[in-house]
């Protein structure tokens, strides 16, 4: 549902509010803010909406978003 991808931007909206926060690559969707910088707590909810923190690439993800 859309409101999960809305109520995601919101959560990382306390972390970042960069110019270009969003990334597509193939069937992913990355939101650029480093995970490092967002609590334990607000990587659960992101994860039950859909996004998981990818530390390699400092950034969250989205297999059910980055894709059409």
């Amino acid at each position: 549902m859309m409101e999960d991808l809305i109520k995601a931007l919101q959560i990382l909206l306390k972390y970042d509010n960069s110019k270009y926060p969003t990334a597509c690559e193939h069937d992913i969707m990355y939101v650029c803010v480093k995970p490092d910088k967002v609590s334990d707590e607000d990587i659960a909810s992101l994860k039950v909406l859909g996004f998981s923190a990818d530390y390699d690439i400092g950034s969250f993800k989205s297999f059910r978003f980055g894709s059409c």
